[in-house]
C-alpha cells in the first residue's frame, strides 16, 4: 500500500485525482498506475483500469487469477467490473469512498454473489494516510477555485 501511495501521490503532481493501485502475484509487482482521466481525456483511465490493463498487455492474458490489486481509495463500479472480468483474486483497499465506493460503502459489487466471480476485499489498510492524502488534494483544490473566483 506504501507503493500505491506513492503512485497517489504522482498523480497528484500532475493535476489527478491522487489514486495509486499496484497489481501483485507470487509477491511480485506485475504492474501499477496512478489516476490519468484527465491528462488522457479518458473518463476510463481511473489507476486500477490503467494497472489492469499493463498487467494483461505484459501478461499477455485478459484474465489475472491470483492475483492482488492494492489501490489507495475504495474502487467504484466501473474498476470494480473490471476486476470482476479479469479475475482478480483480492483486493485491499485504502480509504473508504463514501460516495461511489463499491466495495462496500455505497455499493458491494466485488463480493457478490450474482456475479460469475467474486473477489476477496480487505478494506481500510493505510486509511487514514490515504484518506488524508485525498482530503489534502480536494482541501487545496477547493481553497484554489476560491481564489480564481
Amino acid at each position: 500500500m506504501q507503493h500505491a501511495l506513492s503512485l497517489a501521490k504522482q498523480a497528484q503532481e500532475q493535476g489527478e485525482v491522487p489514486v495509486g493501485a499496484v497489481l501483485v502475484k507470487d509477491n511480485k509487482v506485475i504492474a501499477e498506475a496512478w489516476n490519468q482521466p484527465i491528462a488522457h481525456h479518458d473518463p476510463s483511465a481511473h489507476a486500477e483500469i490503467a494497472c489492469l490493463r499493463k498487467a494483461g498487455q505484459l501478461l499477455e492474458n485478459y484474465r489475472l487469477p491470483d492475483t492482488t490489486l492494492y489501490v489507495t481509495l475504495e474502487p467504484c463500479s466501473m474498476c470494480a467490473g473490471a476486476m470482476i472480468h479479469a479475475r482478480v483474486a483480492r483486493v485491499v483497499f485504502g480509504a473508504y469512498d463514501p460516495k461511489t465506493g463499491a466495495a462496500g460503502s455505497v455499493f458491494d459489487v466485488l463480493t457478490n454473489a450474482r456475479h460469475n466471480h467474486t473477489i476477496e476485499v480487505t478494506a481500510g489498510v493505510l486509511a487514514e494516510k490515504c484518506g488524508d492524502v485525498l482530503r489534502d488534494f480536494f482541501r487545496e483544490r477547493r481553497k484554489n477555485s476560491k481564489k480564481c473566483k
